[in-house]
């Protein structure tokens, strides 16, 4: 994550600017974007919290907010989602498409779990 919003932001400064309207479609598009989420069903306490530090840590490099700054009041300024939602709707995500698979194998699977 740290990588795509430094990616993110020197694209940014190329251009100069970009209006405050579309930082948060970028963010979301760019960096929100986690590959398999829905899988992480086995994680320990440290590693969501490092995951989580990373995020909020993103998030006010590159909307400039104060390191002091209210992360509730940033995600709710910003409309944007915590850490507790990305990873409920992935795992939503990964269960639904599961469940409307219709792969003989999955089904076979599914049904032994």
């Amino acid at each position: 994550m740290f990588v795509r919003t430094n990616i993110l932001l020197s694209k940014i400064q190329v251009l100069f600017y970009v209006e405050v309207k579309t930082r948060p479609i970028l963010f979301r598009s760019f960096c929100l974007y986690m590959y398999d989420i829905g899988l992480w069903k086995v994680y320990n306490k440290g590693t969501l919290n490092r995951f989580r530090y990373c995020y909020h840590k993103c998030l006010k490099i590159f909307f400039n907010y104060r390191r002091t700054g209210s992360v509730t009041d940033m995600l709710f300024t910003l409309k944007l989602p915590s850490v507790d939602t990305i990873l409920h709707n992935g795992k939503q995500q990964f269960l639904l498409s599961v469940l409307r698979s219709g792969n003989n194998l999955i089904d076979t699977v599914r049904v032994l779990f």
